[in-house]
């Protein structure tokens, strides 16, 4: 189901690396992100609601400013 706020995701398991772009534009690079926690987001009916409950606010982060 496409998000109203998550564009795209993706996850890069030899790193645990989730990156999210969001639909600003903005990328954030989610780093420690468990398999099983980037499986429920890709599963989830209701990706944003799942990025809120599950990843934001519980990993260390980069964030990549959208290019202008």
């Amino acid at each position: 189901m496409p998000s109203s706020v998550i564009q795209r995701f993706e996850y890069d398991a030899s790193r645990r690396r989730l990156s999210v772009t969001f639909t600003s534009g903005d990328r954030y690079d989610y780093e420690a992100v468990p398999p099983e926690v980037a499986d429920g987001l890709r599963g989830a009916a209701s990706k944003g609601r799942f990025f809120s409950a599950r990843i934001r606010d519980r990993y260390a982060f980069q964030r990549h400013p959208r290019p202008e």
